[in-house]
Protein backbone atom coordinates (compact mmCIF):
# COMPACT_ATOMS: atom_id res chain seq x y z
CA UNK A 1 0.00 0.00 0.00
CA UNK A 2 1.21 3.44 -0.82
CA UNK A 3 0.39 5.93 1.59
CA UNK A 4 0.59 9.61 1.69
CA UNK A 5 0.67 10.85 5.71
CA UNK A 6 -0.19 14.54 5.77
CA UNK A 7 1.22 16.28 8.33
CA UNK A 8 2.02 19.95 10.11
CA UNK A 9 5.07 18.69 11.93
CA UNK A 10 6.86 15.40 12.33
CA UNK A 11 9.52 13.71 14.96
CA UNK A 12 12.24 15.03 15.39
CA UNK A 13 11.80 18.53 13.62
CA UNK A 14 9.60 18.81 16.39
CA UNK A 15 8.89 17.42 19.39
CA UNK A 16 5.50 16.66 21.02
CA UNK A 17 2.86 13.80 21.17
CA UNK A 18 1.13 14.20 17.73
CA UNK A 19 4.70 14.58 15.94
CA UNK A 20 6.11 11.30 17.51
CA UNK A 21 2.71 9.56 16.81
CA UNK A 22 3.38 10.76 13.10
CA UNK A 23 6.76 9.38 12.79
CA UNK A 24 6.12 5.94 14.80
CA UNK A 25 3.30 5.12 12.90
CA UNK A 26 5.31 5.89 9.12
CA UNK A 27 8.31 4.01 10.60
CA UNK A 28 6.72 0.78 11.38
CA UNK A 29 4.26 1.01 8.49
CA UNK A 30 7.17 1.02 5.95
CA UNK A 31 8.35 -2.25 8.29
CA UNK A 32 5.20 -3.79 7.46
CA UNK A 33 6.83 -3.41 3.77
CA UNK A 34 4.39 -0.23 3.13
CA UNK A 35 5.59 2.23 0.88
CA UNK A 36 5.26 5.41 3.42
CA UNK A 37 5.59 8.95 2.36
CA UNK A 38 5.32 12.15 5.27
CA UNK A 39 4.20 15.59 3.22
CA UNK A 40 4.88 18.24 6.03
CA UNK A 41 5.95 22.13 6.75
CA UNK A 42 9.87 23.07 6.73
CA UNK A 43 12.54 23.78 5.48
CA UNK A 44 12.48 22.92 1.65
CA UNK A 45 13.38 18.99 0.93
CA UNK A 46 13.33 15.56 0.20
CA UNK A 47 15.02 12.52 2.81
CA UNK A 48 14.90 8.95 3.76
CA UNK A 49 14.20 8.33 7.48
CA UNK A 50 13.89 5.19 9.25
CA UNK A 51 12.00 3.47 5.84
CA UNK A 52 9.62 6.53 4.73
CA UNK A 53 10.38 9.40 2.80
CA UNK A 54 9.42 12.98 4.22
CA UNK A 55 9.14 15.60 2.11
CA UNK A 56 9.32 19.13 3.65
CA UNK A 57 7.12 22.51 1.78
CA UNK A 58 8.46 25.71 3.44
CA UNK A 59 5.60 27.77 5.14
CA UNK A 60 4.08 30.60 2.96
CA UNK A 61 2.32 32.43 5.92
CA UNK A 62 1.68 31.38 9.66
CA UNK A 63 -1.54 32.59 10.99
CA UNK A 64 -2.59 31.40 15.14
CA UNK A 65 0.36 29.12 14.81
CA UNK A 66 -0.74 27.72 11.79
CA UNK A 67 1.70 27.63 8.84
CA UNK A 68 0.42 27.59 5.72
CA UNK A 69 2.39 26.28 2.82
CA UNK A 70 1.77 26.64 -1.00
CA UNK A 71 4.05 23.95 -1.64
CA UNK A 72 2.12 21.45 -0.09
CA UNK A 73 -1.17 22.34 -1.60
CA UNK A 74 1.29 21.79 -5.07
CA UNK A 75 2.50 18.56 -4.27
CA UNK A 76 -0.98 17.29 -3.12
CA UNK A 77 -2.14 18.70 -6.50
CA UNK A 78 0.69 17.15 -8.34
CA UNK A 79 0.99 14.05 -6.56
CA UNK A 80 -1.65 12.83 -4.26
CA UNK A 81 -2.56 10.60 -7.67
CA UNK A 82 -0.27 8.68 -7.35
CA UNK A 83 -0.79 6.66 -3.51
CA UNK A 84 -3.60 4.51 -2.49
CA UNK A 85 -4.28 6.48 0.27
CA UNK A 86 -3.79 10.15 2.20
CA UNK A 87 -4.17 9.95 5.73
CA UNK A 88 -4.17 13.13 7.21
CA UNK A 89 -3.13 13.64 11.04
CA UNK A 90 -5.24 16.63 12.83
CA UNK A 91 -8.07 19.08 11.54
CA UNK A 92 -6.26 21.83 13.80
CA UNK A 93 -4.02 22.45 10.61
CA UNK A 94 -4.27 24.16 7.19
CA UNK A 95 -2.12 21.27 5.40
CA UNK A 96 -4.95 18.47 7.00
CA UNK A 97 -7.74 21.29 4.70
CA UNK A 98 -6.18 20.77 1.96
CA UNK A 99 -5.55 17.13 2.15
CA UNK A 100 -9.42 16.99 2.50
CA UNK A 101 -9.86 19.98 -0.89
CA UNK A 102 -7.56 16.88 -2.85
CA UNK A 103 -10.06 14.84 -1.99
CA UNK A 104 -12.99 16.80 -2.79
CA UNK A 105 -11.46 17.15 -6.34
CA UNK A 106 -11.38 13.60 -6.72
CA UNK A 107 -7.93 12.65 -5.06
CA UNK A 108 -6.98 9.19 -3.69
CA UNK A 109 -9.30 8.22 -0.18
CA UNK A 110 -8.71 10.35 2.80
CA UNK A 111 -8.14 9.14 6.43
CA UNK A 112 -7.36 11.39 9.19
CA UNK A 113 -6.84 11.00 12.85
CA UNK A 114 -8.23 13.68 15.98
CA UNK A 115 -5.40 14.17 17.83
CA UNK A 116 -7.82 16.54 20.12
CA UNK A 117 -10.60 19.04 19.30
CA UNK A 118 -9.78 21.64 19.80
CA UNK A 119 -6.30 23.74 19.61
CA UNK A 120 -3.56 24.37 22.44
CA UNK A 121 -2.72 27.97 20.97
CA UNK A 122 -6.29 29.40 19.34
CA UNK A 123 -9.42 30.88 21.56
CA UNK A 124 -11.63 28.41 22.29
CA UNK A 125 -15.10 30.28 20.84
CA UNK A 126 -12.86 30.84 17.68
CA UNK A 127 -11.99 27.32 17.10
CA UNK A 128 -16.09 26.38 18.26
CA UNK A 129 -17.02 28.49 15.24
CA UNK A 130 -14.06 26.84 12.82
CA UNK A 131 -15.04 22.96 14.18
CA UNK A 132 -18.99 23.77 13.41
CA UNK A 133 -17.91 25.35 9.44
CA UNK A 134 -15.23 24.54 7.69
CA UNK A 135 -13.71 21.79 10.16
CA UNK A 136 -16.43 19.94 9.90
CA UNK A 137 -16.48 19.78 6.18
CA UNK A 138 -12.73 19.06 6.85
CA UNK A 139 -13.55 16.06 8.93
CA UNK A 140 -16.79 15.05 6.08
CA UNK A 141 -14.37 14.33 3.42
CA UNK A 142 -12.76 11.40 5.06
CA UNK A 143 -13.77 7.92 4.50
CA UNK A 144 -12.45 7.23 8.35
CA UNK A 145 -11.94 9.45 11.39
CA UNK A 146 -9.56 7.57 13.94
CA UNK A 147 -10.76 8.99 17.69
CA UNK A 148 -8.57 7.82 20.60
CA UNK A 149 -12.02 7.38 22.91
CA UNK A 150 -15.78 6.58 22.19
CA UNK A 151 -15.87 10.63 23.67
CA UNK A 152 -14.02 12.00 21.49
CA UNK A 153 -16.45 10.00 18.84
CA UNK A 154 -19.13 11.80 20.79
CA UNK A 155 -17.60 15.11 20.58
CA UNK A 156 -17.93 14.80 16.51
CA UNK A 157 -20.88 13.82 16.55
CA UNK A 158 -21.80 17.00 18.56
CA UNK A 159 -20.07 19.41 16.01
CA UNK A 160 -21.90 17.35 13.07
CA UNK A 161 -19.37 15.43 12.03
CA UNK A 162 -21.09 12.83 9.70
CA UNK A 163 -18.05 10.82 8.49
CA UNK A 164 -17.59 6.91 9.66
CA UNK A 165 -15.55 6.81 12.85
CA UNK A 166 -13.54 4.21 14.40
CA UNK A 167 -11.88 4.51 17.62
CA UNK A 168 -8.70 3.37 17.96
CA UNK A 169 -6.82 4.14 21.13
CA UNK A 170 -3.48 6.12 21.13
CA UNK A 171 -0.48 3.35 21.88
CA UNK A 172 3.02 3.61 23.51
CA UNK A 173 5.79 1.27 23.48
CA UNK A 174 4.69 -0.32 26.80
CA UNK A 175 8.33 -2.90 26.90
CA UNK A 176 10.52 0.63 26.65
CA UNK A 177 8.00 3.03 29.26
CA UNK A 178 8.48 0.16 32.43
CA UNK A 179 8.71 0.42 35.81
CA UNK A 180 12.02 -1.59 35.86
CA UNK A 181 15.16 0.48 34.53
CA UNK A 182 17.52 3.35 35.39
CA UNK A 183 16.02 6.60 36.72
CA UNK A 184 17.20 9.93 35.10
CA UNK A 185 20.01 11.93 36.94
CA UNK A 186 18.69 15.06 35.39
CA UNK A 187 16.17 14.99 37.64
CA UNK A 188 17.17 16.72 40.84
CA UNK A 189 16.47 14.98 44.15
CA UNK A 190 13.26 15.55 46.42
CA UNK A 191 10.62 13.99 47.66
CA UNK A 192 8.23 13.65 46.08
CA UNK A 193 8.89 14.76 42.80
CA UNK A 194 6.24 16.10 40.61
CA UNK A 195 6.90 15.61 36.34
CA UNK A 196 5.26 18.42 34.32
CA UNK A 197 5.59 17.13 29.98
CA UNK A 198 4.34 19.05 27.54
CA UNK A 199 4.81 22.23 25.56
CA UNK A 200 4.72 25.58 27.41
CA UNK A 201 2.35 27.28 25.71
CA UNK A 202 -1.61 28.12 27.40
CA UNK A 203 -3.44 25.63 26.31
CA UNK A 204 -1.71 23.11 28.30
CA UNK A 205 -1.89 25.97 31.56
CA UNK A 206 2.19 25.38 33.04
CA UNK A 207 1.90 27.93 35.33
CA UNK A 208 -0.91 26.07 37.13
CA UNK A 209 1.25 23.06 37.67
CA UNK A 210 4.10 25.34 39.17
CA UNK A 211 0.76 27.08 41.88
CA UNK A 212 -0.43 23.19 42.50
CA UNK A 213 3.99 22.67 43.86
CA UNK A 214 3.26 25.19 46.04
CA UNK A 215 0.25 24.42 47.58
CA UNK A 216 1.69 21.17 47.74
CA UNK A 217 4.93 22.15 49.87
CA UNK A 218 2.05 23.24 52.52
CA UNK A 219 2.49 19.23 53.27
CA UNK A 220 5.19 18.24 51.62
CA UNK A 221 8.09 20.96 52.05
CA UNK A 222 10.71 19.08 50.02
CA UNK A 223 8.31 18.65 46.74
CA UNK A 224 10.37 19.40 43.58
CA UNK A 225 8.61 20.17 39.90
CA UNK A 226 10.34 18.77 37.20
CA UNK A 227 8.96 20.42 34.17
CA UNK A 228 10.36 18.93 30.86
CA UNK A 229 8.83 21.19 27.48
CA UNK A 230 9.80 24.47 26.16
CA UNK A 231 7.75 27.16 24.13
CA UNK A 232 6.23 30.40 24.10
CA UNK A 233 5.60 30.73 28.11
CA UNK A 234 9.09 29.71 29.37
CA UNK A 235 9.94 33.58 29.95
CA UNK A 236 6.34 34.03 31.85
CA UNK A 237 6.53 30.69 33.37
CA UNK A 238 10.63 31.47 35.07
CA UNK A 239 9.16 34.99 35.94
CA UNK A 240 6.17 33.28 37.86
CA UNK A 241 8.97 30.57 39.75
CA UNK A 242 10.65 33.49 40.58
CA UNK A 243 8.16 35.03 41.78
CA UNK A 244 7.00 32.21 44.02
CA UNK A 245 10.14 31.80 45.87
CA UNK A 246 10.73 28.28 43.96
CA UNK A 247 13.49 28.71 42.03
CA UNK A 248 14.97 26.10 44.23
CA UNK A 249 12.16 23.65 44.30
CA UNK A 250 11.48 23.85 40.07
CA UNK A 251 14.18 22.23 37.45
CA UNK A 252 13.04 23.49 33.61
CA UNK A 253 14.93 21.11 31.79
CA UNK A 254 13.35 22.29 28.30
CA UNK A 255 12.97 19.86 25.66
CA UNK A 256 14.02 16.35 26.93
CA UNK A 257 14.90 13.81 23.48
CA UNK A 258 12.25 11.10 23.38
CA UNK A 259 15.24 8.45 23.81
CA UNK A 260 15.83 9.81 27.59
CA UNK A 261 12.25 10.38 28.37
CA UNK A 262 11.50 6.37 29.64
CA UNK A 263 14.45 7.20 32.66
CA UNK A 264 12.94 10.92 33.37
CA UNK A 265 9.51 8.95 34.08
CA UNK A 266 10.96 6.63 36.65
CA UNK A 267 12.97 9.24 38.07
CA UNK A 268 9.09 10.98 39.30
CA UNK A 269 6.41 9.83 42.07
CA UNK A 270 3.48 11.52 39.80
CA UNK A 271 2.51 13.52 36.68
CA UNK A 272 1.08 16.42 36.49
CA UNK A 273 -1.14 17.59 33.47
CA UNK A 274 -3.82 20.45 33.98
CA UNK A 275 -4.10 21.44 30.42
CA UNK A 276 -7.45 22.77 29.21
CA UNK A 277 -8.12 20.72 26.23
CA UNK A 278 -6.43 17.43 25.10
CA UNK A 279 -6.61 14.64 22.75
CA UNK A 280 -5.17 11.42 24.95
CA UNK A 281 -1.84 12.67 25.61
CA UNK A 282 0.82 9.92 25.20
CA UNK A 283 2.98 11.94 28.63
CA UNK A 284 -0.32 10.29 30.76
CA UNK A 285 -0.17 6.80 29.09
CA UNK A 286 3.80 6.80 29.30
CA UNK A 287 3.83 8.01 32.79
CA UNK A 288 1.35 4.79 34.01
CA UNK A 289 3.55 2.48 31.95
CA UNK A 290 6.34 3.76 34.08
CA UNK A 291 4.47 2.71 37.33
CA UNK A 292 4.08 6.61 37.58
CA UNK A 293 0.38 7.92 38.88
CA UNK A 294 -0.89 11.28 37.22
CA UNK A 295 -3.64 13.54 38.12
CA UNK A 296 -5.20 15.23 35.26
CA UNK A 297 -7.59 17.98 34.47
CA UNK A 298 -11.21 16.30 34.16
CA UNK A 299 -11.81 16.25 30.38
CA UNK A 300 -14.45 13.24 29.27
CA UNK A 301 -11.39 11.40 27.59
CA UNK A 302 -9.06 11.99 29.57
CA UNK A 303 -10.14 10.79 33.01
CA UNK A 304 -10.82 7.69 32.76
CA UNK A 305 -7.89 6.56 31.84
CA UNK A 306 -6.67 7.65 35.21
CA UNK A 307 -9.58 6.39 37.15
CA UNK A 308 -8.16 3.77 40.02
CA UNK A 309 -4.19 4.85 39.08
CA UNK A 310 -4.93 8.77 39.45
CA UNK A 311 -6.97 11.81 40.02
CA UNK A 312 -9.32 13.76 37.37
CA UNK A 313 -9.54 17.65 38.93
CA UNK A 314 -11.16 21.02 37.34
CA UNK A 315 -9.56 23.00 34.68
CA UNK A 316 -7.88 25.81 36.60
CA UNK A 317 -8.81 24.74 40.20
CA UNK A 318 -5.11 24.58 41.60
CA UNK A 319 -5.84 23.58 45.14
CA UNK A 320 -7.70 20.43 43.49
CA UNK A 321 -4.70 19.82 41.63
CA UNK A 322 -2.35 19.54 44.94
CA UNK A 323 -5.26 17.73 46.36
CA UNK A 324 -4.62 15.10 43.83
CA UNK A 325 -0.85 14.96 44.23
CA UNK A 326 -1.20 14.11 47.55
CA UNK A 327 -4.28 11.61 47.27
CA UNK A 328 -1.54 9.86 44.82
CA UNK A 329 1.71 10.54 46.85
CA UNK A 330 -0.26 8.41 49.51
CA UNK A 331 -0.92 5.23 46.98
CA UNK A 332 -3.57 4.27 44.13
CA UNK A 333 -6.27 1.52 44.07
CA UNK A 334 -4.51 -0.22 41.28
CA UNK A 335 -1.04 -0.28 39.90
CA UNK A 336 -0.66 2.81 37.09
CA UNK A 337 0.89 0.17 34.62
CA UNK A 338 -2.15 -1.94 34.70
CA UNK A 339 -4.53 1.21 33.24
CA UNK A 340 -2.11 0.91 30.16
CA UNK A 341 -0.52 -2.53 28.94
CA UNK A 342 -3.70 -4.01 27.77
CA UNK A 343 -5.64 -1.17 25.78
CA UNK A 344 -2.64 0.98 24.86
CA UNK A 345 -0.29 -0.98 23.34
CA UNK A 346 1.29 0.89 20.62
CA UNK A 347 1.32 -2.49 18.29
CA UNK A 348 -2.20 -2.82 18.13
CA UNK A 349 -2.73 1.13 17.19
CA UNK A 350 -0.43 0.52 14.44
CA UNK A 351 -2.40 -2.74 13.49
CA UNK A 352 -5.86 -1.32 13.51
CA UNK A 353 -4.68 2.00 11.97
CA UNK A 354 -3.10 -0.32 8.91
CA UNK A 355 -5.54 -2.46 8.56
CA UNK A 356 -8.60 0.35 8.06
CA UNK A 357 -6.53 2.21 6.00
CA UNK A 358 -5.81 -1.01 3.66
CA UNK A 359 -9.46 -1.24 3.72
CA UNK A 360 -11.00 1.97 2.51
CA UNK A 361 -7.76 1.88 -0.52
CA UNK A 362 -8.93 -1.12 -1.35
CA UNK A 363 -13.01 -0.39 -1.46
CA UNK A 364 -11.64 2.47 -3.73
CA UNK A 365 -9.10 0.72 -5.76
Amino acid sequence: MRILRVAQKVYPDVTGGGPYHVHAMSRDQAARGHDVTVLTVGERGEAERDGYRVVRRPATVSALGNDISVGVARYLRRHADAFDVVHAHSHLYFSTNLAAVARRLGGPPLAMTNHGLYSQTAPEAVFDAYLRTAGRWTFDQSEVVFCYTEADRERLRGVGVSAPVEVVPNGIDTSRFTPDGPTSERVPDGEPVVLFVGRLVEGKRPADAVAALDRLRGTHPDARLVVCGDGPLREALDADIAERGLGDAVTVLGHVPYDEMPAVYRAADALVLPSRAEGLPRTVLEALASGVPAVVSDLEQVAPVVEGVGRAVPVGDVEGFATGLRAVLDGTEREPRTAVVEEHDWASTVAQTTAALEHIADRNG
